[in-house]
């Protein structure tokens, strides 16, 4: 089984996500936005193993904690998609363009790719890109435990912005279509900011998806 623990990161309320094997207790940190050592000693508490940091997409509130917690705790860092490097080497700009304390570039391990495996303890994810909010966007999914991490593609009742650059709102809407939905209506989905849903909630009432017609790229 998978344990989820949020812990809100950065003052956008990013839902920071440590991942655990109920079994082995190996973790790993998704989206570590801000407050490195708040998650190094939520990770103490939960007595857990962590073994990586994974991310979804390269914008401040998911990365900018990343190198200071995989130097803090000796993590790889896997992901996003390559197509997001330009985000990792602007988070000093995007630091201070927010007023956010420095956020410092780093190197992946390695970039993800669609359709790869990726595992945490007993744990088995699927990686799926899906761009839009930003080229280089994946989505984890634990489809034994009908569950999915999906970063900013998706929220209850709404779907990620794609008035930054590089973001497209076409893209998007056929990532989700193509990409997310066909993991299930019964999939609970943990967004990176707000409430978890189901899929097929989602799918029978998300104006984004249901009229995309009527909606345009801002979408904050």
């Amino acid at each position: 089984m998978i344990e989820v623990h949020v812990h809100p990161v950065t003052p956008f309320e990013q839902n920071c996500s440590i991942l655990v094997c109920s079994t082995t207790k190996e973790a790993v940190v998704v989206d570590p936005g801000g407050d490195a050592r708040g998650i190094a000693g939520l990770l103490a508490e939960l007595g857990a193993k962590p073994v990586a940091i994974w991310l979804t997409h390269a914008h401040l509130d998911h990365a900018a904690a990343t190198k200071e917690l995989a130097d803090l705790l000796s993590l790889p860092i896997l992901g996003p998609h390559e197509d997001d490097r330009f985000w990792i080497e602007l988070l000093p700009e995007q630091a201070r363009m927010y007023g956010f304390p420095p956020a410092q570039r780093f190197e992946p391990t390695r970039f993800l790719v669609d359709g790869e495996t990726l595992k945490v303890g007993e744990e088995e994810f699927v990686v799926r890109h899906c761009p839009g909010h930003t080229p280089g966007h994946v989505v984890f999914h634990d489809q034994a435990a009908r569950l999915a991490i999906v970063g900013d593609v998706l929220f209850d009742g709404s779907i990620g912005r794609t008035d930054f650059p590089r973001g497209d709102y076409a893209t998007l809407i056929r990532s989700i279509k193509e990409r997310v939905l066909p993991m299930g209506d019964d999939t609970t989905f943990l967004p990176g900011h707000g409430g978890t849903s189901t899929l097929g909630a989602q799918r029978r009432g998300n104006p984004f998806l249901l009229h995309p017609e009527r909606h345009g790229p801002w979408n904050g």
